[in-house]
């Protein structure tokens, strides 16, 4: 039930006003003074709150103020015997929702307590909303405990609470917009908009078009005219997917933007500006892509300030479980079933796989699973024929020396001193084995 408080010296008018809102289906609470009013709106935090101008300790309107500390959401409708100008815009000055004259208004009374409750309600809504946003999006729902992620973790977290643009780096399917998301919620604007464009979705006219808007008349079908995603992302932030397979021609504009903070619609004359921070993500070798000249170097150089690498599943298999057990849970509950159960050969199936679409790919597949499950354990036989097939196959292709101790022993070295970017110290602290004895493994195997 919506809570409404009344504070007013005049028991009559509150006993009256109390059943009648009561009769309307709201909560009401009363009081007689200002401090009973604000210890009353403090326990109850109401959602509209009638309060006279006139009360025996002071002023309803000095009152406000007092309210809005302890209830920013609360909206106040002040109630006078008299008619006030003066005191009607200092009402409103110190943040009332309106402002009534008893006796002359009582025809008003519930549609405007209506009208200010809906908008309190809707503020109420409207700060859950950012609040489930921001715990969706927040750098502690991306999983992984590999140093790999934590790393970029790390980086991400450092550059949010800056302006400078950041380039996130990585396969497709590594997790580049749910890193620009955070990197959004983290920072200071995180109370603007978040738009994120994939520039390999659009041909070079249309998405010249979508990034910049047009003016009517500007082309064949332009009648009227549009707003660009970079109008609808000033003073937030805009995520340029895919950057690396921007046209050119489209690279100077955005170099523009970017030094200046202006750029032209299509068929303007006038520069518009904007204030947007900017996020590029990309799967390409852009400084392979500048040496065939097919990327701009400064635009490069522009948009690196801050580089982040996002790992694939393959350089982090020891997050391959945490993730699939994740989306295990999102699934089950989205189609409504139980999973009791995992077998370890489906667990151990999934961190062996390749995983060349990563996260995204890992995504599909586990939901896939659920779906064809046939009852409350995830097997082997849930799994894609494909994600089996490679299985057997890199099975089959190994030599019978592969399955030998001394041959797993020697790959698992490798692997670790790879890991270890040839820190030796590293690594024998990682395999649990003496200095002297890797250096001896080293040589033994030829590594």
């Amino acid at each position: 039930m919506n809570k409404l408080l009344i504070i007013d010296d005049e028991d009559q008018i509150r006993k009256l006003l109390s059943r009648l809102l009561g009769l309307e289906g709201y909560e009401v609470f009363q009081a007689s003074d200002c401090h009973n009013g604000l210890k009353q709106a403090e326990i109850h935090m109401p959602l509209v709150i009638l309060c006279d101008v006139r009360l025996p300790d002071g002023s309803g309107v000095d009152l406000i103020a007092k309210i809005k500390k302890v209830c920013p959401l609360t909206e106040i409708i002040m109630l006078t015997a008299h008619g006030n100008i003066p005191d009607g815009v200092q009402a409103i000055k110190n943040g009332a929702f309106d402002y009534i004259t008893k006796g002359d208004d009582n025809n008003k009374i519930i549609p405007l307590i209506s009208r200010a409750m809906e908008k309190a309600l809707m503020s109420k809504r409207l700060i859950q909303l950012e609040a489930e946003v921001g715990q969706k999006y927040s750098f502690e729902n991306i999983l992984g405990k590999s140093k790999q992620i934590k790393e970029a973790i790390s980086l991400a977290k450092k550059v949010a609470a800056t302006e400078i643009p950041v380039l996130l780096t990585g396969e497709t399917g590594t997790g580049k917009e749910v890193f620009a998301q955070a990197i959004h919620v983290a920072g200071s604007r995180n109370n603007k908009s978040f738009v994120a464009v994939n520039c390999s979705a659009f041909s070079k006219d249309l998405l010249a078009s979508e990034m910049f808007g047009h003016k009517a008349g500007s082309f064949t079908g332009a009648t009227k005219d549009k707003k660009g995603l970079f109008e609808e992302a000033n003073n937030g932030t805009i995520f340029l997917d895919e950057i690396g397979e921007m046209e050119f021609e489209l690279q100077a504009k955005l170099l523009r933007i970017i030094e200046t903070g202006e750029f032209l619609k299509i068929g303007d004359t006038k520069p518009t500006k904007v204030n947007v921070r900017i996020i590029a993500a990309t799967n390409r070798n852009l400084q392979k892509e500048i040496e065939e000249n097919h990327f701009r170097e400064d635009l490069f150089y522009r948009l690196s300030v801050f580089q982040i690498h996002l790992p694939s599943l393959r350089e982090r298999q020891e997050d391959i479980e945490i993730i699939a057990r994740s989306f295990i849970e999102t699934f089950a509950s989205k189609l409504s079933r139980k999973i009791l159960s995992i077998s370890p050969d489906y667990i151990h199936t999934l961190k062996s796989h390749s995983w060349r679409g990563n996260i995204r790919e890992l995504r599909n597949v586990i939901e896939r699973s659920l779906i064809v499950c046939s009852n409350e354990s995830l097997t082997l036989e849930d799994l894609p024929m494909e994600i089996l097939n490679d299985q057997r196959e890199e099975i089959i292709g190994k030599k019978s020396s592969d399955f030998e101790m001394t041959g797993m022993e020697r790959r698992h070295i490798a692997r670790v001193l790879q890991y270890a970017k040839g820190n030796k110290t590293e690594a024998a602290r990682l395999l649990k084995i003496g200095l002297t004895t890797l250096y001896r493994k080293i040589e033994e195997y030829g590594l």
